[in-house]
């Protein structure tokens, strides 16, 4: 067995959060295992001032991280699951996704107001077209705009002055003990999350043989059997930051449910479906939904969005 195990992580608060939590489990099945963890800036901690609906790069939050794993100088890369392409560099897979969090959405605000109280004076900031769409469809006349940074930074801006609310993953809020802050859970049917939201994935090398028994003990199959269906129709739909798109399975016994969305920026057009199957069928049921929706719909939605960005 390998005695010393270096992980690659972004630098903030929730990234080392989710590294340290990494670690733990690590050092709790292996305890003689030294654990390091390296500290990687990519391109997201460095440009701040782009709207992420504008940068095409779909690997904007992982990608030195990835290189760092490719060139040996990191054994394994602990990502937030929904900051990651579905298509993953050569030479990389994934070793295990842990346990998921709390995977819904929450609104953040000021004096504990709620999404029903929002007037037009109003603003809510997200830096997901997923989230706008879906604020525009539940109020049309609220003003969203656009926020970057870390948890601490969007909290601060928003006292500050530059909205009223925010919309937020719920898992990183509660990774860093902000429980306080949340004024609201939001449901699927207000908004249905992105996929893997909530997850954290541990990516490593391929055939690193060491490595991958090491971290067998780290992955949660539901959960990772969710995420792959999520995923295999994000995939499907070749969706990235700049598509509005949602998705979220579950497990009941053996049978999955995934649920998955595509809508217009502006919330106006929306197309919805779900579907179940055997989990042994996850990642084409991935798939089928991804098609389902296309055919009914979604195909023309994306053409839409396509052209409104290009």
């Amino acid at each position: 067995m390998k005695s010393k195990l270096i992980i690659g992580t972004r630098g903030s608060k929730l990234a080392l959060f989710q590294a340290n939590l990494v670690k733990s489990k690590l050092k709790i099945a292996y305890p003689t295992l030294e654990v390091v963890i390296n500290i990687i800036k990519t391109k997201g901690d460095k440009i701040l001032d782009i709207a992420l609906s504008k940068i095409g790069d779909k690997g904007f939050f992982t990608k030195e991280i990835q290189d760092a794993l490719h060139k040996k100088e990191v054994d394994i890369a602990v990502h937030s699951l929904k900051d990651l392409p579905t298509e993953l560099p050569t030479g990389t897979q994934l070793g295990a996704i842990l346990e998921r969090a709390n995977h819904k959405d929450v609104l953040v605000s000021l004096d504990g107001k709620k999404l029903a109280d929002f007037t037009s004076e109003d603003k809510i900031a997200t830096s997901s077209l997923r989230r706008k769409s879906q604020l525009l469809q539940i109020n049309k006349e609220v003003q969203v705009v656009e926020i970057r940074g870390n948890v601490d930074t969007r909290i601060r801006k928003m006292h500050n002055g530059h909205c009223q609310g925010m919309i937020m993953a719920a898992a990183g809020i509660e990774r860093l003990g902000l429980h306080d802050h949340i004024t609201e859970y939001l449901n699927e049917t207000q908004m249905l999350t992105a996929p893997g939201q909530g997850a954290i994935a541990i990516e490593v090398r391929d055939k690193d043989n060491d490595v991958l028994e090491l971290l067998s003990v780290l992955n949660h199959i539901e959960s990772a059997i969710c995420v792959t269906a999520e995923r295999s129709f994000l995939n499907r739909l070749d969706g990235g930051c700049q598509i509005p798109f949602a998705a979220h399975a579950t497990i009941e016994g053996n049978v999955l449910t995934i649920e998955g969305m595509v809508s217009t920026l502006d919330g106006r057009k929306m197309q919805r479906e779900k579907i179940n199957g055997n989990i042994r069928d996850a990642i084409q049921l991935g798939i089928d939904l991804a098609n389902s929706i296309k055919k009914n719909g979604g195909h023309e939605i994306l053409e839409e969005v396509k052209r409104e960005l290009s």
